[in-house]
């Protein structure tokens, strides 16, 4: 959004529609394109656990259902080599790596803010170890590795196992490179690396020292290579989860506010993984678990019965890691008045749902209030209505809400407007 002005039924927006690099009418998201991109790029879908290409979709179900170039990572657009295998391969000729911004006016009677959320970085609680401990992650997170078209296929591999998986393609692939610039040297010399290291040790000139070296570093890698894939080799699935509740919410520190739907997310991902592996066991460590909508107090029950969940009441305090790299969660029981730490596979972190960081400039771009948490402000008879007429809100940019509860309110959002667009109004 750059500029909004007028008052309710006769709103004037201009809009700043980005570049895609991809002509919308001409793409038929064949995937072509992204199938042939050399380029890989952190796939921000997935929560960073997976890659994606440079061209790519926002996501499966996006609509339009077109690609977008990431520019800064395109070698074309962001780093000036030589490439357009895109542009050769799409036969829609859709690419255009010429395209710009454009600004859209638009003549509106009413307008619906729906920013959204963001997650609470659990970064900033030092005692969760969150960016120190890879088997520590986010509830967001997990959701991607559950997923059938997330990083893992749907299967509970460990972060620490995928980078493992990720430290063995680098060092083959330097490896193989280190190999194939040893046999050059073996071919056009005639003699074996290993005769040269022998030589070496009594004394030689500077390029059979260098040679040898790169044969030993070779050695090493193919030795930490075997070692790694034992270690792969050996790894496991996460069976014994924990999950964290109220990280970042109804917590002086942060946020005061409680998420709303973070015990029953909790409840579904646990069940969601026990589906998956009937041998997964997980507890939910909470202060108390809100289940307040229709049936949610029965499936959280059902979650206990029938999905091994054990409802842990305690605070924990602080989470180590011990040698195989399986998190210690250190807690306090309020039932035994006991300090208890018990070992996990995988330890899932229920972060605080928080305003968006756009919310504060879309407030004062629409001259509209945020109440004392940041989200926008509503009124308390019509919880749709913000501070300035025309303008309606909805969603967990009115503050924490569940997907039903959020699809409800856009629905009830969308039938505010339309009274102040509808043709009795306007005639009126």
């Amino acid at each position: 959004m750059e500029q909004v002005s007028g008052k309710i039924g006769d709103f004037h927006v201009s809009v700043r529609k980005r570049a895609r690099y991809v002509n919308e009418d001409l793409c038929t998201g064949c995937g072509s394109c992204a199938e042939k991109c050399p380029t890989m790029a952190v796939d921000v879908f997935n929560a960073g656990l997976g890659r994606r290409k440079a061209i790519y979709k926002y996501f499966p179900q996006g609509i339009p259902s077109v690609f977008t170039i990431d520019a800064p990572e395109c070698r074309q657009l962001g780093q000036g080599k030589k490439c357009g295998i895109c542009a050769k391969v799409c036969q829609a000729g859709a690419i255009d790596y010429g395209q710009k911004d454009s600004i859209v006016h638009l003549e509106v009677g009413a307008i619906i803010l729906a920013t959204g959320y963001e997650v609470f970085d659990p970064s900033v609680i030092p005692e969760y170890a969150y960016d120190r401990i890879a088997n520590v992650v986010t509830a967001l997170e997990f959701e991607r590795l559950l997923s059938a078209s997330g990083p893992t296929a749907g299967h509970l591999d460990r972060p620490s196992d995928l980078e493992l998986e990720k430290e063995i393609e680098e060092i083959r692939k330097e490896a193989k490179k280190l190999d194939r610039q040893i046999r050059q040297l073996e071919e056009k010399h005639g003699r074996s690396s290993a005769s040269v290291i022998e030589q070496v040790a009594g004394g030689a000139d500077k390029e059979l020292r260098d040679w040898a070296a790169q044969a030993e570093k070779l050695l090493t890698m193919e030795k930490s290579l075997a070692e790694l894939e034992k270690r792969k080799a050996a790894a496991q699935p996460a069976r014994k989860l924990a999950f964290i509740q109220c990280v970042g919410s109804r917590d002086f520190r942060y946020n005061r506010f409680c998420s709303s739907y973070c015990c029953m997310h909790s409840v579904k991902e646990a069940m969601i993984a026990f589906e998956h592996d009937n041998d997964v066991r997980s507890t939910i460590f909470c202060m108390d678990l809100r289940a307040v909508g229709r049936g949610f107090e029965e499936y959280k029950l059902r979650g206990g019965s029938q999905a091994g969940i054990t409802y842990l009441r305690g605070r924990v305090a602080e989470i180590n890691e011990d040698e195989a790299r399986n998190p210690v969660v250190w807690y306090e029981s309020t039932t035994s008045r006991q300090v208890i730490h018990e070992t996990f596979d995988m330890v899932i972190l229920a972060t605080a749902c928080i305003p968006s960081s756009s919310a504060s400039k879309v407030a004062e771009l629409f001259e509209v209030e945020l109440d004392e948490n940041g989200f926008f402000k509503t009124d308390p008879l019509a919880p749709l209505n913000t501070s300035r007429q025309g303008i309606f809100t909805c969603g967990c940019a009115q503050g924490p809400m569940d997907i039903p509860e959020s699809v409800a309110q856009a629905s009830s959002a969308a039938a505010r407007a339309a009274e102040v667009v509808s043709p009795a109004r306007r005639s009126a």
